[in-house]
């Protein structure tokens, strides 16, 4: 599979850290010139790939989405693969939904949905242009599983398969493929910084895994790539739970 993504151009929102930026160096290794989307620390995350750029971009915003599109096409002259990961989740306190303020509910689903819509639609022209694309979005195992006091952040995800789904079947005839990945409870630089979030979460996701062992971002990168990649070519409005064995989908 070497140089399989050889002359491709792949955006990956949120990748300076965590599982963003493994999926990054999953898709440079395969030869995809790499755009590092994220609100904080791009274009110093750029610098660790060959001929990476760099964008401060905030996803959730149109006119950012806008500029994400254009700047990618004026110094990497296409875009073949879209990887939204950008999102937030640990900051996030675990709580009853009914102390859920209206506030960080709009401010979740702005992050997590909204900004896959804006960029999708940003890129999708330019795709549909070259004659195809590779999106793959970011989901999470909660929502298959029913994961309660995150009701917002569960609610998200479960969005998001359904956004990849419906555009997987609006985009098919333009031969840009829509995919998703949803991870387990994930050991990524952003979870390790939230203690609290660790001590509640790591021990049960581990103990009700078939595969008995933390998940690192780097367990997420081999299904992106391939979904990416040419062995992919006849999959489109899929979601691959990648949990080591917690939910069988």
């Amino acid at each position: 599979m070497s140089g399989a993504l050889d002359g491709k151009v792949a955006i990956v929102t949120g990748a300076a850290q965590g599982i963003g930026r493994a999926i990054a160096e999953g898709l440079a290794a395969q030869g995809a010139r790499i755009v590092v989307a994220d609100l904080r620390g791009a274009e110093e995350a750029a610098r660790d790939f060959d001929d990476g750029v760099g964008l401060t971009i905030d996803v959730a915003s149109e006119d950012d989405a806008q500029r994400m599109a254009a700047e990618t096409l004026e110094r990497c002259g296409r875009i073949d693969i879209l990887v939204n990961n950008a999102g937030l989740y640990a900051s996030l306190a675990m709580r009853p939904f009914e102390q859920i303020p209206a506030d960080e509910w709009r401010q979740v689903m702005d992050v997590n949905v909204l900004s896959m819509f804006l960029t999708c639609r940003a890129v999708v022209p330019h795709m549909r242009e070259q004659g195809g694309g590779r999106i793959v979005n970011i989901s999470s195992g909660t929502p298959f599983r029913g994961v309660p006091f995150l009701l917002h952040y569960v609610t998200s995800k479960g969005a998001i398969v359904a956004l990849t789904r419906a555009l997987a079947k609006e985009l098919g005839g333009d031969e840009v493929l829509v995919n998703c990945v949803a991870p387990g409870f994930t050991m990524s630089a952003g979870v390790e910084s939230h203690p609290e979030v660790v001590q509640a979460l790591r021990d049960v996701s581990v103990g009700s895994r078939t595969l008995k062992r933390d998940q690192v971002p780097e367990d997420v990168v081999g299904a992106v790539v391939f979904l990416c990649g040419p062995g992919a070519a006849f999959v489109t409005g899929q979601t691959m739970v990648i949990d080591g064995g917690q939910y069988f989908h």
